[in-house]
């Protein structure tokens, strides 16, 4: 997931003086003290406003940790988790990653849940020269700066957000046979705003037309008098890319408005609230892009579901957790290869990567540090999330 980047520079500030004093993990290869434990900081948003995303990828990394584990452990070592809550604030996470690296000297950082807050990371990560890997970060911009440089200790396991919007394009287009669209977008959130982009030279690539195209400001709860323009417009379709937090509320009210046609974002639906305040009836007859379906007949990824729900009272799991877990196994595979758990090695391997099979799809490493992968795309029928097609890159 991606968040607006408002406060990154700001927590950028914050951190650049005190990066001199921050060392990077310990290990006999980089001529620290060995431990006998791989040590795994988890920088996640546990409380906060997408709390959700962040508890979600933090189950999905135990599962896969306890695993791994029972099996051995990375290189003769187990995993220890250490855990940091950002509260979803990007100076948060950057006071996270400090504290990971400066005192507990792990060996490697997985998070955040969204882009903001692991851009807030990138520059100790870089410095202090330790593994960053988003699980949820959807902005190019998590692992390629601003001057168009790979960041090279940052990494991410979820598609990119002009991945997500070009799919959803091609999903209007050529599955639905839309020919008229309207966006209805987040004007605060970069990730909006890039699936936006995307979603509308994609969907007029293909023959297809823009009829309306309105805004709204996340914590926004009234969405009528917007959404009354857009029923004016009498569009085919509604893609909106935002977060749960405002989709549903917009989902039900357009629903209340008299508003049929079928509406579509990405992963910054997947939540469970988001069924909760838009209301099953509502979500009838929308769609969202994501990174798996627990519903994949894949033997893989059965194996996962039952795991999870084994571990979960029977909750089935969803792509947030899906992620956190490939993301520790995505980390594992490098260290094994690298034959080390020195932060530089696991760097090497890391961008190396290429057709190793996860739950959230087949995926090999860019040379932007990109994943290319699978997308799914699912549809609400009666408040449950049904698989509906894969997409290949």
């Amino acid at each position: 997931m991606k968040k607006k980047f408002s406060k990154v520079v700001m927590a950028s500030a914050l951190v650049a003086g005190i990066l001199a004093g921050c060392s990077g993990p310990k290990d006999s290869a980089s001529g620290g003290a060995a431990s006998d434990s791989f040590k795994l900081g988890v920088n996640l948003e546990l409380s906060g406003n997408v709390a959700s995303y962040g508890e979600s990828m933090a189950s999905g990394v135990e599962l896969a940790v306890n695993e791994i584990n029972k099996a051995g452990g990375v290189e003769g070592k187990k995993i220890e988790i250490i855990k940091v809550d950002n509260k979803s604030e990007t100076a948060e996470a950057a006071n996270g990653i400090i504290k990971l690296t400066s005192q507990d000297k792990v060996n490697a950082v997985i998070g955040a849940a969204t882009s903001g807050n692991t851009v807030a990371q990138a520059q100790v990560a870089n410095d202090t020269k330790t593994v960053l890997i988003a699980p949820g970060g959807t902005s190019p911009s998590v692992t390629v700066d601003d001057k168009g440089k790979v960041r090279p200790f940052v990494f991410r396991t979820s598609f990119i957000d002009p991945f997500q919007g070009t799919v959803a394009a091609n999903f209007a287009a050529n599955n639905l046979k839309i020919k008229d669209a309207a966006i209805f977008a987040d004007s605060s959130s970069d990730y909006a705003k890039g699936l936006s982009k995307a979603f509308e030279e994609t969907f007029k690539a293909s023959g297809g037309k823009i009829v309306a195209k309105e805004a709204y400001v996340a914590k926004d709860t009234d969405f009528r008098a917007t959404l009354t323009r857009i029923k004016a417009k009498n569009p085919s379709f509604i893609f909106i890319p935002g977060y749960y937090e405002e989709v549903g509320l917009i989902v039900k009210q357009a629903r209340e408005l008299g508003i049929t046609a079928p509406l579509m974002g990405a992963d910054g639906w997947d939540s469970p609230k988001l069924v909760e305040l838009a209301g099953p009836d509502a979500l009838n007859n929308t769609f969202l892009i994501n990174h798996y379906s627990s519903e994949d007949p894949d033997e893989k990824v059965q194996k996962f579901v039952t795991a999870f729900k084994d571990k979960n009272n029977g909750e089935a799991p969803n792509a947030f957790n899906a992620l956190g877990y490939d993301t520790v196994y995505f980390l594992a595979d490098a260290i094994k290869r690298a034959g080390s758990s020195d932060s530089s090695k696991i760097q090497e391997a890391l961008a190396k990567t290429k057709d190793l099979s996860l739950i959230t799809g087949v995926l090999s490493i860019d040379k932007n540090h990109h994943p290319i992968k699978t997308a799914t795309v699912l549809e609400y029928k009666d408040g449950k999330q049904v698989f509906n097609t894969k997409v290949n890159p």
